[in-house]
């Protein structure tokens, strides 16, 4: 085997990660990036520190397509506490408010929830990953500014769907002389850019105990799911000794974000001209999409070579893999 590059291997893939609670998404990719000694790595939307569950990191050419990950539905498991509020809506915070919630009932809960479920508007938490003016909202919020309106605009999202899976009363949660309160397990299946935080945090306030989120795993992320996810621990364990390559049969193909996309093959002269970002022409395109569509190219001999839209019979490139 030669002299390995400096600056890492240029591979691509998907890799399925399972995120360990404690760690900022950035250190996860980090950390899966050195085990892979991949040359370029991205995630594909920020988990909380304490949230733990499928993290998809793209590796190489595949970054390119991180974005139909990124705008995919998430389905998380969360637990909620009840009567506590927090600085940051979630156990890592500081308390800002306690109140007794001992008279809260499951049927209160579900009573409350179809309030929350189809499309509906939610402000983001002032500890968001979300950025104003090119630094997360979390940063601003820890250096006490006093931002905008306009920094936590209320967007649009939709809740497909939110269910009790279960619910534990005060006395249920107690242990020995510790003040206890009562937490609820839900499970929600979502669009991009919701807050679960704020789902939390606006139920207790419709309860009018106040609430936080203190257990958070994302199960699902567009066509990927965490059944199919492996840990850190498990990729270092596996690779010991040994050299980054024996860690790549973990990774899915460039193409796995979008297999759900119409898939058309183009002649391999077609391929070339592709390639170099030109439109190409195509019947079998609209066989299985229609003027406007976003469409799966590779080559006939099953290459992938990218994604296109179609107008006016055309393939028009828009993202090109280079190899």
């Amino acid at each position: 085997m030669g002299r390995r590059p400096k600056w890492g291997r240029p591979i691509d893939g998907v890799l399925l990660l399972n995120k360990d609670g404690g760690m900022t998404s950035n250190s996860a990719l980090q950390q899966a990036k050195r085990l892979f000694f991949a040359k370029r790595a991205g995630h594909t939307g920020s988990l909380d520190p304490l949230a733990t569950g499928l993290l998809p990191i793209c590796f190489g050419e595949s970054t390119k397509f991180s974005q139909f990950l990124l705008d995919a539905d998430k389905r998380y498991l969360s637990t909620f506490r009840l009567g506590v509020k927090t600085e940051t809506s979630d156990c890592d915070g500081e308390i800002v408010e306690e109140q007794s919630a001992n008279h809260v009932t499951a049927q209160m809960v579900e009573d409350l929830l179809p309030q929350f479920r189809g499309v509906i508007r939610q402000t983001p938490s002032i500890y968001s990953a979300l950025k104003y003016q090119g630094k997360p909202l979390y940063q601003w919020a820890r250096e006490g500014a006093d931002l905008p309106p306009e920094a936590r605009k209320e967007r649009e999202i939709t809740i497909y769907e939110y269910e009790v899976i279960a619910f534990r009363s005060a006395s249920q949660c107690g242990s020995g002389d510790l003040k206890s309160y009562p937490e609820v397990d839900v499970s929600v299946h979502c669009s991009k850019g919701t807050y679960i935080r704020t789902l939390a945090e606006d139920l207790g306030e419709l309860l009018g105990v106040g609430a936080h989120v203190i257990r958070l795993h994302r199960q699902m992320a567009g066509p990927f799911e965490d059944a199919h996810a492996v840990s850190l621990g498990e990729l270092q364990v596996e690779k010991g000794d040994g050299e980054p390559e024996c860690l790549d049969h973990h990774l899915l193909p460039i193409d796995a974000p979008i297999a759900s996309v119409a898939k058309v093959e183009i002649t391999t002269d077609m391929a070339s001209y592709f390639r170099q970002g030109q439109a190409v022409m195509s019947t079998q395109a609209y066989r299985c999409a229609e003027e406007g569509d976003m469409v799966r190219v590779c080559s006939e001999d099953g290459q992938f070579l990218g994604v296109g839209e179609l107008h006016d019979g055309n393939i028009e490139p828009k993202r090109i893999v280079n190899f």
